[in-house]
């Protein structure tokens, strides 16, 4: 199975409640590699590149955490780049 990598903007209760550090916990936890970083309109921009069941995995990590509240997603396939590691920006 190929990778993929997927440009996410999270909407909701998303900062100020460990949404970033919950997500590259379970990005390093599954392997995935890319970045998160908090936006100026309240949102959380992510790229994450990995196979995309272990994409699914991270975001039902994410759904499962009781102080975050994602309210939706908009989501995009983009390039895959060389990155190892994933990153809070």
């Amino acid at each position: 199975m190929s990778e993929v990598r997927k440009r996410i903007v999270f909407h909701g209760r998303v900062q100020g409640v460990g949404f970033r550090y919950t997500a590259k916990h379970l990005a390093q936890s599954i392997g995935l590699a890319g970045w998160v970083r908090n936006e100026y309109d309240g949102t959380v921009l992510m790229e994450v590149q990995g196979r995309e069941p272990m994409i699914f995995k991270m975001m039902e990590g994410l759904n499962r955490s009781m102080f975050i509240d994602i309210s939706w997603i908009d989501a995009e396939d983009i390039p895959v780049k060389e990155e190892s590691g994933f990153k809070v920006r």
